[in-house]
C-alpha cells in the first residue's frame, strides 16, 4: 500500500514486496533499482535518492552529472518518519532506523540504527 502523495523519478525501477507500506509525502527517486522486500513499513516523509553526483570533478558537476546507486530495503524492516536512505546503501531484513535518521552506509539485519549519521546502536533479538 502506498499513501498519497508518493513522488519518485520514474516508478519503472521500483519492487515493493507483498505487505509493504508506504506512508504519506515518500520520495522515491528510482534512477537506479530500488528494492523494498515484504512486511516492510516505511514512514511519512521518508526519501530514498538512488543518485550520486561527482563530489571531486567539479566540472562534470557543473554539467548535472549524476551517476545511480540502487537501494535494497530488507524483510520486515521499518523506517520511521523523515529518514533518508543514500545511494547505494543495504538495509538488513529485522532492522529498525530511527524517526530522521539519513543512512548513508549499510546497516545489517537485526539491527536499531539511528542519527546522523545512522549508525547501529543495538541489536535486536526478537523476542
Amino acid at each position: 500500500m502506498v499513501e498519497p502523495p508518493f513522488r519518485c523519478s520514474y516508478g519503472t525501477q521500483i519492487r515493493l514486496g507483498a505487505n509493504a507500506f508506504v506512508n504519506s509525502d515518500a520520495i522515491f527517486m528510482d534512477d537506479a533499482p530500488i528494492t523494498v522486500a515484504e512486511d516492510v513499513r516505511i514512514g511519512p516523509r521518508a526519501q530514498l535518492l538512488t543518485a550520486l553526483h561527482p563530489m571531486e570533478d567539479h566540472e562534470r558537476r557543473r554539467a548535472g552529472w549524476e551517476r545511480p546507486a540502487p537501494i535494497t530495503i530488507g524483510e520486515n524492516t521499518w523506517l520511521g518518519g523523515g529518514v533518508i536512505v543514500c545511494p547505494g546503501v543495504t538495509i538488513g531484513e529485522n532492522t529498525v532506523i530511527g524517526a530522521g535518521s539519513v543512512v548513508v552506509r549499510d546497516v545489517p539485519d537485526h539491527t536499531f540504527a539511528a542519527g546522523n549519521p545512522a549508525r547501529v546502536i543495538r541489536r535486536l533479538d526478537g523476542s
